[in-house]
Order: structure tokens, then sequence, then C-alpha cells
């Protein structure tokens, strides 16, 4: 049997999926890239209710997107379940001034703003002054180059 009848069916198995966008690469931040956790280890159903960034338990942990969740309780944890869209940070966690330039930037808990109902992080002092400064700005251009940034590993942007 030739090289190629024997990976022919690998490789094109390879090609339809990758061409089909199934395997995303870095679509939500990992900040625990060896346990795969986001928003590291941050509650992000406590943003909402306590206002302010709350570490998630071990106890309870949720995957979602690829991403595991930590919860500072039970409640929060179904609550996540129930309506991931409406906890999950914008961006997939990935800094909203880095998205608003095109880049997929690591993002420090503490840096955060809810905007209707939406949780967004920032990744340093600066680039959350500039956030503040125009919120509403920063998050439609954010959202204009996500959908093209998104699938694509932060490195190579």
């Amino acid at each position: 049997m030739t090289f190629l009848k024997k990976v022919g069916p690998a490789a094109l198995f390879a090609t339809v999926f990758a061409a089909s966008g199934a395997f995303a690469a870095d679509e939500v931040f990992i900040s625990d890239a060896d346990k795969g956790i986001a928003i590291n280890g941050y509650d992000p159903v406590a943003y909402h209710t306590d206002g302010k960034p709350v570490k998630g338990s071990a106890d309870w942990k949720y995957e979602h997107e690829g991403a595991v969740y930590k919860f500072s309780s039970e409640a929060n944890k179904k609550a996540f379940k129930a309506e991931p869209a409406k906890f999950a940070p914008a961006f997939g966690g990935w800094c909203t001034v880095g998205t608003s330039k095109g880049k997929k930037i690591a993002t420090q808990p503490e840096l955060f703003a809810i905007v209707d109902g939406t949780l967004y992080l920032n990744s340093s002092d600066g680039a959350h002054k500039l956030f503040k400064k125009d919120k509403v700005g920063t998050i439609d251009t954010a959202e204009s180059k996500w959908t093209k940034i998104e699938s694509k590993p932060a490195a190579e942007l």
C-alpha cells in the first residue's frame, strides 16, 4: 500500500474539519492552560450578583465551550448552567480594549465592568481607563473585530 493510500483518509478528515472551523483556537481565554481554567478561577456570576470579583472554588466547576469556570457557590454554578450567555465574559474573556484593536490579550479579573448586563474584562490599568472613557465605542469596535479574530490563535494576531 502506498503512503498516500495510508494517510489519505486521515488527511482528508483533518482538512475537512479544519476548514469547517470544528477546531476553534483561543476562543476563550484560559488562564491556567494545564487545567483549562477561565477568568483565573474567578466566579463569572459573582461579578453580576456581588458587583466584584470573587474567587471560585474547585468544589463548584462547570465546563463551557472548552473552558472550566469555577463558582463560589452551587447556586452560582446553577445560574451559569441555566444561562451561560448571560454570565460568560464578552469576547471569551479576552481584553475588551485589546479586542477592539484586533488582538487577544490576557486579562486581569479585577479590571472589569458590567455594561448592559454583560461582563467585560481588561488587561491593565491603562486599558481599563481607556475602556471607561468610551465604553460604548470600545465595545462596538471590539464586536466588529471579534468576528474576524474569534477563531484565530492569539499568537497569530
